[in-house]
Formats: structure tokens, C-alpha cells, sequence
């Protein structure tokens, strides 16, 4: 399997359209999330207040999911068990790769280490993505990407492919998405994209995942 830029394999999997619709749907979750813990009174009590992160973590669940049945978000969505299982979370699916929301404070390190996510992101160290790994590698599931939000104010988003090998980095995330336009012109020359044997490599990769799913019974 020839090295696969995690840059590129996101672009595939997560294009710029797509990333654009993220403050929207953020901003809307957010402002949902303030009104109801200001309207309820059983909202306001102080422990319902040091927990405003899961209303707003709700809000942004229920966001994603309506942009998806919409067609603002072009993926498929579903909720799957926690290890317990204790609950479920929302993990939004791409062509070749699964997408789970966290909330931080530090969108710089990789969310507190959890089993679901723990499992997500170790397919990454079976793939070609971190490092420019050249040696065959067997792959047994499909990629984790993490969209990552604030805490409190919709103030950052960031997508990223958490490495599987540490607690921290990341082998690729984004910059700010709040960032982005809302509608991209071109000024000036276009920005250098993959080249073929870049892209050749993200088809190949995405083959080789069809090839996984055939034989393993995953659609």
C-alpha cells in the first residue's frame, strides 16, 4: 500500500463544502443549548450549570444529524454503544471513515482517552497514514476522524486524524473551520492539491477498504 498524506485522505473523506456548513451547525446547536438552560428552571441549579457541556454536546448531535437527513452534510449517520454499553454516541460515516463529535477545551491534543475512542483511533495505526510508513499493513476497520468543538462559546472546530501511537498528536487536523469563508473565490493561482500519485494512493487506500468490508460482512 503506497503512503497515504492523512491531509489528502481527509480532503476525500471531509471536503471543503462540507467543512463549511460545521459553524452554522455549531453556532445553531450552541444558541439552542443557551436558550433551553435559560428557559428551564431545572436547568439553572448549580449542577446543572457545571454540566452545560452535555446540553450543548446533545445540541450539536441533534444539529449534525438534521444537516445529514437535509443533505447539508452529504454522509450517512448512526448511533452506536458505548463499550459498557452505558449509552450511545453519534458517529457520522463517510465513504471510508467514521467521524465522532467531542467537546475539549485544548483543540490541540487529542479528547481524554475514552474505550470507544480508544478503539476508533487504533484502526489508524493499521493504515498507511501516520508517518509515511511503507511496509505492507493489514487494515481492520475504517479510520477515525474526530470533529472537535468548544466547550462553552462556538468560538473553534477542528477536524482531526488522531494518531493511534500517543495520547496527544494528531497526524493531521485542520485549522480553525470558524475560519474558513463561507463561500471560496478564487484569488490568484489555485493552492497546490495532491498530485496523481497522491490521489492514486487515497483510491488505492479506499479500494483496499472495500476490499475489507467484502470479507468481513461491513457495509
Amino acid at each position: 500500500m503506497p503512503y497515504v498524506h492523512p491531509r489528502h485522505f481527509l480532503d476525500d473523506q471531509f471536503p471543503i463544502s462540507a467543512r463549511q456548513a460545521i459553524p452554522t451547525i455549531l453556532r445553531t446547536a450552541y444558541s439552542a443549548a443557551r436558550r433551553l438552560a435559560d428557559e428551564e428552571q431545572i436547568l439553572q441549579v448549580c449542577s446543572a450549570k457545571q454540566n452545560f457541556g452535555r446540553l450543548v454536546s446533545w445540541s450539536v448531535d441533534l444539529g449534525i444529524e438534521k444537516a445529514i437527513e437535509t443533505g447539508v452534510l452529504p454522509f450517512d449517520y448512526s448511533w452506536e454503544s458505548f463499550d459498557k454499553p452505558t449509552g450511545k454516541f453519534l458517529a457520522v460515516r463517510p465513504s471510508h471513515s467514521v467521524v465522532t463529535v467531542s467537546l475539549t477545551r485544548t483543540p490541540t491534543k487529542q479528547p481524554r482517552t475514552v474505550v470507544f475512542r480508544q478503539q476508533q483511533k487504533q484502526v489508524n495505526s493499521q493504515l498507511d497514514l501516520l508517518d509515511g510508513v511503507t511496509e505492507p499493513m493489514e487494515i481492520t476497520g475504517l479510520p477515525h476522524i474526530l470533529l472537535l468543538h468548544d466547550y462553552r462559546d462556538p468560538e473553534f472546530a477542528h477536524l482531526g486524524i488522531p494518531r493511534a501511537d500517543c495520547d496527544q498528536d494528531f497526524s493531521y487536523r485542520t485549522e480553525n473551520l470558524f475560519k474558513l469563508p463561507h463561500e471560496v473565490e478564487p484569488q490568484g493561482p489555485a493552492p497546490e492539491g495532491p498530485d496523481d500519485a497522491e490521489l492514486d494512493a487515497v483510491f488505492q487506500l479506499k479500494e483496499d477498504i472495500d476490499r475489507w468490508r467484502k470479507e468481513n460482512g461491513n457495509s
